[in-house]
């Protein structure tokens, strides 16, 4: 009987211990994943993943971002949470990039330009009149040297993915109507910041000012600067022209996003894990350029319908004389660029 009772009580340990060890293998892991068996990671990571912008909802980077979290949270069976913060409603131009190194957020899509200070080969979307379109653009960044450019931030625990355009930039201003190079004299506009876009402004004979998205309309309507520059996508979404009297087609420069990822999250993903949202990013890729021009033509529109600026669109013989002054930028940035760089875009536009 003795020995029944002691098989009985070792029995009923090895099932409590058992237990115990069941309950511990799915406590979540300090980056928040559910960790499954030891399976060769076949198993789909219990995790939330956060994208913050600071763009309004109806712009090509935030449909770009519903497509990834639709396909990533269908074909996660609801196992991977994808939470979108746009508008600059969780972190704004000045801190998204700090909060993705420290692993706060999994995804930002900010213009390529903010980086120019980390590497200044991200100035090129600030070339004047470098990309007549996005298709130009995107075989840039989807070439050789656009992908080494994309992948220089790993040393700050940075990882770019993937390249989403939002199209040719044109000027606003509350002074005076713009059609040559003259007429920028004197007049001081917002600029996302960078060397070439300070370069391209003072050749113009005007002032520049980097000034966070989230806070430029503002900024307009007080007179802090004259003007600013940016896609007929932004300017409509943002409402720029309610606070602006002019505007010049121009498609000088672009605004050009690219999705970048936290290097520690992107190396936690299991196998399983990291096929969904590879392929999430991939459909939001497609997504996001498809509704690129469709948005910016759409825009344009609106902007015409809602007739509260002047629009001047400029002529071919007008925009080769912006081109004639703007030509030295690109000798003067040919070193710190990289002259195959320069080379590898004017390729990808010829293409």
């Amino acid at each position: 009987m003795k020995k029944v009772i002691l098989f009985v009580f070792l029995l009923m340990s090895v099932i409590f211990l058992a237990a115990c060890g069941g309950n511990e293998a799915t406590e979540p892991t300090d980056d928040g994943s559910t960790p499954g068996t030891d399976d060769g990671g076949n198993d789909i990571q219990e995790i939330t993943i956060k994208f913050s912008h600071v763009v309004a909802e109806n712009t090509p980077k935030h449909q770009g971002a519903l497509a990834m979290k639709e396909y990533i949270e269908s074909n996660s069976n609801g196992k991977i949470k994808f939470e979108i913060y746009p508008n600059s409603s969780l972190f704004g131009d000045q801190d998204e990039y700090q909060n993705l190194v420290s692993n706060n957020i999994q995804f930002i899509a900010p213009d390529l330009t903010k980086f120019v200070g980390n590497n200044p080969q991200f100035n090129v979307p600030a070339l004047p009149f470098m990309f007549d379109n996005d298709e130009e653009a995107i075989a840039f960044w989807d070439g050789e040297k656009g992908a080494e450019v994309l992948g220089s931030l790993e040393a700050d625990g940075v990882l770019g993915l993937s390249m989403w355009p939002n199209g040719g930039k044109h000027l606003t201003n509350d002074e005076k109507a713009i059609d040559s190079p003259d007429d920028l004299k004197g007049l001081k506009f917002r600029t996302q910041g960078g060397q070439v876009l300070e370069s391209i402004y003072k050749a113009l004979g005007a002032g520049s000012e980097s000034i966070p998205f989230s806070e430029l309309y503002t900024a307009l309507d007080q007179g802090v600067v004259d003007g600013q520059e940016n896609t007929f996508s932004n300017i409509e979404s943002k409402k720029f022209d309610e606070v602006q009297t002019y505007m010049t087609v121009m498609n000088h420069t672009r605004v050009d996003y690219a999705v970048f990822t936290n290097t520690t999250f992107w190396n936690e993903l299991n196998e399983a894990t990291k096929e969904i949202v590879v392929a999430g990013l991939a459909e939001g890729t497609k997504v996001a350029r498809a509704e690129a021009k469709s948005l910016n033509e759409k825009a344009y529109e609106t902007i015409k319908e809602r007739g509260l600026v002047e629009i001047i669109e400029l002529t071919p013989e007008q925009v080769d004389v912006f081109r004639e002054v703007m030509e030295p930028i690109y000798a003067e940035y040919e070193d710190s660029i990289g002259a195959d760089v320069i080379e590898a875009a004017r390729e990808a536009a010829k293409d």
